[in-house]
């Protein structure tokens, strides 16, 4: 083959397709388990082609971060400033969806990227956000547009966190009109759940092996589990790094009882949530109550469980995706005993979209716990799940 016809048969869109490639990998395996051996697979490349497009990984990592929300950026581009609000929402989730493999990796792994690339991304949130925050505040002059916008673009970006598999043009319609019944609700509004949450606290660290897991999981959440070091953790503690082996094998076993701590927690405050629910609607407001309330109380500790789960070894994972299955399976459940007009997938969607309000709601509020808060960002998911 002539190196002519070699160039004839490269695509024109070459660095696009690596850029897909990557976001699908870094989304599944996390930022440090990727390889550039394992994406230039993906495309059908070799690893040394892939470094003629990008110098090394972290220079592939921060495009694929930006590509997002570049996308979502442009298309508010294309939007006349008198667009309706549905048809813009449309339009993202249009972009969103098309991508969601590749698209959920800015939720957790930005915080791998250089502050200077982290500053830019929050500039282009930004601007996305405050063009909604416009619309919103036009089409529903209600209480907090601003946090009821970010939560209406967490809805619908929920689609790139989960691979519950619908049609596309059905998922799109569903994520629009929740983002839009979530713009639409006064997060001041009294939530209807039935009573204060009896939520779990964590366990109390007395054992030098709590005590471990105790330190580790606000390092784990301040700057990633793989940056962390065993020195750190065993400082915090004030023990010798190697003290800690006599607790945890390793510090991925760490980790594990971090996620395993969480599934724990998280199991018992949807137990105690739905024992006094008298119907089905109350029993979704009341589980909704109880996972806002479980967010915020432990946000590091859910925020570690949730990023850092993809990076586990297989073996090591099993147990906690079982986990997050059957805590799937209780909402898909409850909202199905709300909502008959649901199946199991589109169930299993919306309970996504409300933990995507969650999560970017949360956010905005800075996960300052206070009452107000929790009840806002509840009434925020009740508006999303429709219920």
């Amino acid at each position: 083959m002539t190196a002519g016809s070699a160039s004839a048969t490269r695509p024109h869109n070459r660095k696009q397709l690596i850029v897909e490639a990557a976001g699908q990998v870094f989304s599944e395996r996390g930022y440090h388990a990727a390889s550039m051996e394992e994406i230039a697979a993906g495309v059908g490349i070799s690893a040394a082609a892939l470094y003629r497009h990008f110098p090394n990984k972290y220079a592939l990592f921060a495009e694929c971060a930006n590509v997002m929300i570049d996308r979502l950026v442009a298309v508010l581009g294309d939007c006349p400033p008198e667009t309706p609000l549905p048809d813009v929402l449309a339009a993202l989730a249009r972009v969103t969806v098309a991508h969601r493999a590749s698209g959920g990796l800015y939720r957790w792994e930005a915080r791998y990227l250089d502050r200077d690339d982290r500053r830019l991304l929050r500039a282009k949130f930004a601007r996305l956000v405050g063009r909604v925050t416009e619309l919103v505040a036009r089409e529903f002059p209600l209480p907090e547009e601003r946090l009821r916008a970010v939560a209406a673009l967490g809805a619908i970006g929920s689609i790139t966190m989960h691979h519950t598999s619908i049609a596309q043009r059905r998922v799109e319609e569903m994520l629009v009109a929740s983002a839009l019944r979530v713009a639409a609700t006064d997060p001041a509004a009294p939530a209807g759940h039935a009573g204060p949450v009896d939520l779990p606290g964590p366990p109390v660290p007395r054992t030098r092996r709590a005590e471990i897991l105790a330190a580790a999981i606000p390092l784990f959440a301040r700057d990633g589990f793989a940056n962390v070091t065993n020195g750190q953790i065993a400082q915090a503690v004030g023990l010798a790094p190697s003290a800690l082996y006599r607790h945890y094998p390793g510090k991925v076993d760490i980790l594990v009882a971090a996620c395993l701590q969480a599934a724990g927690l998280l199991a018992q405050a949807v137990d105690r949530s739905l024992h006094q629910a008298a119907g089905p609607r109350q029993a979704v407001a009341a589980l909704t109550a109880a996972y806002v309330a479980y967010s915020f109380e432990h946000n590091a500790l859910t925020s570690v469980a949730e990023a850092e789960i993809v990076g586990l070894p297989p073996a090591l994972r099993g147990p906690l995706i079982l986990a997050q299955r059957e805590h799937i399976a209780v909402w898909e459940q409850q909202l199905r005993l709300a909502r008959p007009d649901l199946d199991r997938r589109q169930a299993r969607l919306l309970a996504h979209a409300g933990f995507g309000v969650v999560v970017e709601a949360g956010r905005a509020l800075r996960w300052r716990d206070t009452p107000a808060h929790r009840d806002a960002v509840t009434a925020l998911v009740i508006g999303a799940l429709g219920a």
